[in-house]
């Protein structure tokens, strides 16, 4: 790796032409964020049945005391024995961060549907401890654009990402979907983002992307990312 070997005021002088660029960028996420929390809402008038540890939920369950709820969707199928990497290295995040946002009235549930002991299995295995539930083969996942029938796959028409791509093979992707409970206990649908989308919750990403290396991905997008329990010394 070469780069240019600069005086200190060269580099300081190209430092704020960047400065510039990234203050630029900073308002445009302020505005874009705003816009985020704008977006109209959608009732759900379905009632989602869930698997947890100790039997049956709802989706009303899962917002717990809090009045909004982020759920990952974990692209774990029930018949597949692969644990995706890069579902697991977003997951890694989160138990830090959520003793936090959980204190600004947001809870967070991982959903699959994997049965509930193979998810008990995981989350001992990898050491978690946020709330990860089983949707089974309810329509949970499908309304929410991660899961796919084989119908659907061969017909050409499991679409995802917004359209952006059409899946042929996987039953499962990934994504996050944000919902809100209002004052009469109606939930709602706000927002959802899937593929880079879910950038936004990989801290460890931000701190490579401040480096000369970056992500560090010239043999392929994460292709460096492995279970945390399986990086060698």
């Amino acid at each position: 790796m070469r780069h240019e070997i600069v005086s200190r005021e060269e580099w300081l002088n190209a430092r704020k032409a960047l400065f510039e660029k990234e203050r630029a960028m900073t308002h445009a996420l302020d505005e874009l964020r705003a816009e985020r929390q704008r977006l109209p809402w959608v009732r759900i008038e379905k009632v989602y049945p869930f698997q947890g540890p100790d039997g049956q939920i709802t989706l009303d369950d899962l917002f717990g005391e809090r009045s909004q709820l982020a759920i990952y969707h974990f692209m774990l199928p029930p018949d597949s024995d692969h644990l995706c990497p890069g579902c697991s290295y977003t997951m890694d995040h989160v138990d830090a961060a959520r003793q936090h946002f959980e204190h600004a009235d947001l809870s967070f549930v991982a959903v699959s549907r994997a049965p509930i002991a193979r998810i008990a299995a995981i989350k001992e295995r990898m050491g978690w401890t946020f709330p990860w539930v089983s949707a089974g083969d309810g329509d949970f996942s499908y309304d929410f654009g991660v899961s796919f029938t084989r119908e659907d796959r061969e017909a050409g028409q499991a679409v995802y990402n917004y359209g952006l791509t059409t899946i042929k093979r996987s039953s499962d992707m990934f994504g996050v979907s944000v919902f809100v409970k209002d004052e009469n206990g109606s939930i709602f649908h706000s927002y959802s983002t899937y593929h880079r989308g879910t950038e936004l919750l990989m801290g460890a990403f931000n701190w490579l992307d401040l480096t000369p290396k970056g992500r560090n991905e010239a043999g392929g997008t994460m292709n460096w990312v492995r279970l945390h329990d399986e990086y060698g010394a």
